[in-house]
């Protein structure tokens, strides 16, 4: 097996949650969106985040609006719906249930190793 495979699969898996997560800080600029994510050191590209959006905003989850820019072309910023927002209050929860499913687990893991190795 690849590590770098099963991490980009368990990445690909949050990706969604992680974005709504961003936008229902606040109204966000795209790339401010990949800038937060990189930030927490999360990659993501470009051609990765726009169809995710579109699909989101085809799912009715996100709205936008267009700005004015002076720098350029108007900007498109994503705002959640009432729709997107109770779905990112149901992803919220049972990201919490699967995390703190995988940390009992994991810890049970880590206390039955540790009891092994220190009691002999």
């Amino acid at each position: 097996m690849n590590i770098d495979n099963t991490a980009s699969q368990m990445r690909k898996g949050v990706l969604e949650f992680c974005i709504l997560s961003v936008i229902q800080q606040g109204e966000a600029y795209p790339s401010d969106i990949i800038d937060k994510m990189k930030a927490a050191n999360f990659n993501l590209l470009e051609g990765t985040l726009y169809p995710l959006l579109t699909r989101l905003k085809n799912a009715e989850f996100l709205t936008y609006r267009w700005v004015e820019s002076n720098s350029g072309p108007p900007r498109k910023y994503f705002s959640l719906t009432e729709k997107g927002a109770a779905f990112y209050k149901e992803l919220e929860a049972t990201w919490n249930e699967l995390a703190n499913a995988v940390k009992a687990v994991t810890e049970e893991n880590t206390n039955h190793f540790n009891n092994n190795f220190n009691n002999p």
